[in-house]
């Protein structure tokens, strides 16, 4: 059964759409049976409004450099499209959900529901009661290198929140691990030696009756 899933990840100008914090940038990563597809949609918006100090430490978006960017009503149609009929999968669903569907509405398009959405911080929550269960705390947790986080950012989020998704549902990705082929070959190949080893000795009387056919066997020579 194919099932295509769509890892999302979003950064801000501020943490509450109540305070008209806005979006500076979306970043999708498909995956298909918990395996990237290497399709993505990633862009950068100009939010109308000047980053607040807070938000600009965690992500580095200057209001200069989201200023030349589109607008989210610009490119709508195009996320909504590599979303659609897909399950969302995000870190801390709340947050990115609200300023989603905030940007939705300022847009003229309908909401997102909650219920297409699975929140990998409550699936941590459940399982690591206790612990710390943000992004880079699962990284460590799940030894997954995230040492290129820097700074947030959306597409290498999504990235590293596909990873740790994969992990905390305890699935593989098949991936093709050719030092594992080889070991099988090698255990396979050991298999078939052992069993050429395995002697069996005959028995003393299958020794008699042997060393009778041969003699038979040459006194019919002997005189035909």
């Amino acid at each position: 059964m194919i099932n295509k899933e769509i890892v999302l990840d979003t950064e801000t100008t501020g943490l509450d759409v109540r305070e008209g914090h806005r979006i500076v940038e979306i970043g999708c990563v498909e995956i298909e049976n918990f395996v990237p597809t290497k399709r993505t949609f990633h862009c950068y918006l100009n939010p109308e409004r000047k980053v607040s100090e807070q938000a600009f430490k965690v992500h580095g978006y200057s209001d200069e450099f989201l200023s030349k960017k589109r607008k989210f009503f610009e490119v709508a149609d195009e996320f909504l499209e590599f979303i659609k009929d897909k399950k969302l999968i995000m870190h801390n669903a709340k947050f990115d959900l609200s300023h989603i569907n905030n940007e939705l509405q300022m847009a003229g398009k309908e909401k997102i529901s909650f219920e297409n959405v699975v929140d990998t911080l409550e699936i941590a929550r459940n399982k690591f009661p206790g612990s710390q269960i943000s992004l880079d705390a699962l990284c460590k947790r799940y030894k997954i290198d995230n040492s290129r986080r820097l700074k947030h950012d959306a597409i290498l989020d999504c990235e590293l929140l596909t990873s740790v998704y994969v992990n905390l549902l305890d699935q593989k990705e098949p991936l093709l691990n050719f030092d594992n082929l080889e070991k099988s070959k090698m255990a396979n190949e050991s298999k078939i030696v052992d069993y050429s080893k395995k002697i069996i000795k005959p028995t003393e009387e299958e020794l008699n009756l042997h060393k009778a056919f041969i003699k038979n066997q040459m006194k019919k020579n002997f005189f035909n």
